[in-house]
């Protein structure tokens, strides 16, 4: 895939390169389950109960958010009922923020189970929630394997942590 210049991304790929986890270490939704004072430095735009919500920090499509559980689970069958539903019910607050800050004409909403199946982040579940437009899947993407993203995480973040 081809790369487009973003140096706004400059500042994570730093502070992301600093912070490194070892193998030994948590996994990066752990970290950012744990980094509490630190939420709009990694994108967090609202902590629940059992769950977290979190910009995709490499998104699909601007708007592109994760619902996180707390829990450490490869599995969804492993979370309890009241993880499940909270993560649905913010599921559904996340439709509806991204309705109203992007007024999409659709929208994906799915989970990557496996390494195998897609999965960035295998031993983690969490629930991708992404705006879509007709005609989104335009010619950068279609030909030249590139993403073009007219907006960068802070704008995104801010626009969609007013609506959480």
């Amino acid at each position: 895939m081809d790369r487009l210049w973003t140096p706004w991304r400059y500042d994570y790929i730093k502070g992301a390169a600093e912070a490194k986890l070892s193998d030994d270490d948590i996994c990066v939704l752990c970290w950012i389950r744990d980094a509490r004072d630190d939420d709009e430095r990694n994108f967090v735009l609202h902590r629940a109960r059992f769950n977290f919500v979190v910009l995709n920090i490499y998104p699909y499509t601007n708007g592109h958010l994760m619902v996180v559980p707390d829990e450490h689970t490869a599995d969804l069958d492993a979370v309890a009922k009241e993880t499940s539903d909270e993560m649905m019910d913010l599921a559904k607050r996340a439709q509806a923020a991204l309705r109203t800050a992007y007024r999409p004409h659709g929208f994906n909403f799915g989970m990557n189970l496996g390494q195998s199946a897609g999965a960035g982040i295998a031993g983690h579940i969490h629930l991708h929630a992404l705006p879509r437009w007709s005609g989104d899947a335009n010619f950068m993407t279609a030909v030249a394997e590139t993403r073009v993203l007219p907006e960068d995480l802070p704008t995104t973040y801010r626009k969609l942590k007013a609506l959480f």
